[in-house]
Order: C-alpha cells, then structure tokens, then sequence
C-alpha cells in the first residue's frame, strides 16, 4: 500500500520554523497574572503556568490562557498574554453546572483561544475535557505533573470518581507529560504505563537577601490551609518553642474550610503565632525575605514553589519533604521525620548563627547556579516546538493547508 507522501527536508524546516502558539489552561491563574484579580486564591500550579507563560511570550511564542471569569473582559491583555474567561468559581446550579456552564463555556473558550498546543497541570476532569475538543481538531495537548499525588490513583486530589475516571482517560489521550522529578516519571510509568519527560520549575524573579541580624520573623510556614500540608505539626513546634516568633500564611481551600478555622482559632491564644491567613501570591516573597527559616510540613508535594522562593532569598528550609534528596545533598537547610526532629532543627538553626551563615550561602548559590531562564526553559520550548513541528509537518504529509484542520468527516 502507497503510504502517505513524505514532505522535503526544506518543506519540513519551514513547517517547523513558523513561529506558534500555546494556551495554558489554568482557571486559577489570573490571580498570579493580574495583580488587581490577586485578592482570588491562587497556588503554586498557577505561578508555573503563569512564569512559562510569560517566558514563552519574551521569548515569541504567541501565548494565551484559559482562566476563570472574576468580572474581567474577554479577551484582556496582561504581560504579552491574551486572556480567555470561561467560567465563574461559583457558576451554576449543583448537580447540572458539570455540564452547563463548566463543560460548555470551557469549551468556548478553548475555541476562541484557537492555539496549537494546549497545555495544563493539575489532575482533575478538565484533562479529558481539554482531550476532547483538542485531539478531534488535530491539535496538541501537553500536561505537566504539579504534584506527586498526579502519578498515583490511590492518592489522587480529585473529589468526585466521575472526574477521577475523566483524569484518567485525559492522561492516556494527552500527547506528551511532563515531569517534575524522575521520582515522578517512575511513577507514572509504572501507575499509568506512560512516559514523560523532565522539565524543572522556573524561579520567580528573586528578591532581597537581608543579613540574619534584620530579620523579623524567625519561622515561617506558607501554604493553602489543606489536610495534607499537616498546619498543626508548625502549631506544635510554636508552642514548645514559645521565644521564637511564628508566622503562618494561607487561605481555605474548597472542602476544607472547617480546618481553616481550626487553625486560626488553635492559633490565636498562642502569643509567639501571628496567623496571616490569605496573602496575595505577588506579597508572599517579602515574609520569605523577613524569615530566617522556612518550615514545610506537606506530607506529599511535587517540587514544593515555596522551597525555591525561600532559597533565592537566602532562606534556610526544614522539612519533612525532600525531592530526590536535594535538601539534604546540599546542605540546604534539615530534612526531618519527626515533631521533635522539626523542633530540634528549628531551635539549632536559629540559634547556631554559623550554622545559619552556611545554609543561607548554599541556599543563595544554589538558586545562582540554576537561575539561567534560558536553561530550564529550553525544556520546554523543545517539548513545544517538537510536538508543533510533529504535527506540522503530519499535517503537510496528508495534503492539508495547515495542521490544526481537521480531515473531513
């Protein structure tokens, strides 16, 4: 059988050197977007969606996103980007809103953004919906892991089985994963029986490294107020270590405002504990740079934001937590198992300030070594460009005048 023609090497280099265009699928991003929307809660999935995002568009990709409607125009500009609104956070009627308006006025979106590649994070049913009105259009879909509990069915966050089954179907019909860890990629070869490649997170502008001496806070625990982020661990180091201050910051998730509320009022009698609450994504760097230690209590992440946001200020880091044992191998703070390790930790580097000195130098050198945007973003403009040339030049080999035209019928 007389197989499809097989375009020229030139046809090919020109199909693959036409610039293209990538929309990030994030309905939570435009809090990190857009300052005057940062009053919405935001996590570290969207700032990096929302860091790529503007590195792709400086460096000439046509970039746009699919966000969540807080009363904003369609069609807003911010940083390069074009923005596309589907749906509010609380739209709808239970039971149908699934469907109408989440489902269809997603799909409008996705339409009207009309890019090439697609791509989004976070295990959840929008997956399979962003599958199904990419792949009958030709166009691409790349999914990058945000957290452990996305290689693992048995740990997924996702909260109905309907949209866990669509997670599922999604991951299995999207073009190409990315991983944050090889810890990851293990996991979901061997839970999902896919392939992925590396591609690390990318680092926020950094901020200010103030000495020791003119720091005000000596504690600090950032983190959406969840089950598995463990908020009373912090508040049991606070209480046995009451001549040192603590500052916690973060807001309620959904389905868990009761632990919210637990945390603030288990809080509020303790005099060494200032509880913040929310704080705006483009604020919270200035308590990293107020704090001589950063605590993370999570009993599961993927590569934690705010390890990076601590580090680039010279932050030391304890916690239970260690991807790939970076913590440790590098000296960059302590790796604990334990309430008593973590206060045992906590209480040496705060009060060792030669101990401090070290960890703060090797936090500081190890974010200079691996603040070249063009290096870690290169991982990712290879994974787009080679799914857009792929594709491309598929589309030339069937005849067709551009790859994104579905063939008839």
């Amino acid at each position: 059988m007389m197989g499809a023609p097989t375009p020229s090497a030139p046809a090919n280099a020109a199909a693959c050197a036409a610039p293209g265009s990538v929309c990030f699928v994030g309905l939570g991003n435009l809090p990190v977007l857009a300052r005057e929307y940062s009053n919405h809660r935001a996590g570290g999935a969207e700032l990096q969606q929302t860091l790529l995002a503007r590195a792709l568009a400086r460096s000439g990709w046509r970039v746009s996103m699919v966000v969540a409607d807080y009363g904003q125009p369609d069609g807003q500009e911010w940083d390069g980007i074009k923005t596309y609104k589907a749906y509010g956070p609380d739209e709808g009627l239970a039971l149908v809103r699934f469907l109408h308006p989440r489902w269809t006025k997603l799909h409008a979106a996705l339409r009207r953004a009309d890019a090439d590649i697609y791509y989004t994070s976070c295990a959840g049913g929008h997956l399979a919906q962003i599958a199904l009105f990419a792949r009958p259009r030709g166009r691409r879909i790349i999914f990058r892991i945000a957290s452990d509990t996305d290689c693992d069915p048995r740990a997924l966050l996702v909260r109905y089985w309907r949209d866990r089954m669509l997670y599922r179907w999604g991951l299995a019909h999207t073009d190409l994963l990315l991983a944050q860890t090889p810890s990851q990629q293990r996991a979901l070869a061997s839970n999902f029986g896919r392939d992925s490649r590396l591609a690390g997170s990318l680092l926020e502008t950094s901020g200010r490294c103030p000495p020791r001496a003119q720091r005000d806070i000596d504690v600090l625990w950032v983190g959406n107020l969840r089950p598995l982020k463990r908020p009373h661990l912090f508040l049991d180091v606070a209480s046995r270590l009451p001549r040192l201050s603590f500052h916690m910051i973060g807001g309620p998730m959904p389905g868990a405002a009761r632990l919210y509320e637990q945390v603030r009022l288990r809080a509020a009698p303790l005099a060494n504990v200032t509880f913040h609450g929310f704080v705006p994504q483009h604020q919270v760097g200035e308590y990293f740079e107020r704090a001589r230690l950063f605590v993370s209590t999570s009993e599961i992440e993927g590569f934690p934001n705010t390890y990076l946001q601590a580090w680039s200020r010279g932050t030391p880091v304890v916690a239970f937590l260690d991807p790939e044992g970076l913590l440790a191998r590098n000296r960059l703070g302590a790796r604990v198992s334990s309430v008593a390790e973590l206060q045992a930790a906590v209480a040496t580097l705060i009060q060792d300030s030669p101990k401090w000195e070290g960890a703060s130098a090797r936090a500081r050198s190890y974010i200079a070594a691996r603040a070249d945007e063009a290096t870690t973003l290169s991982a990712y403009t290879e994974a787009l460009s080679g799914l857009l040339c792929a594709s491309r030049v598929a589309g030339s080999s069937l005849g067709r005048k551009s790859w994104h035209i579905s063939s008839p019928g």
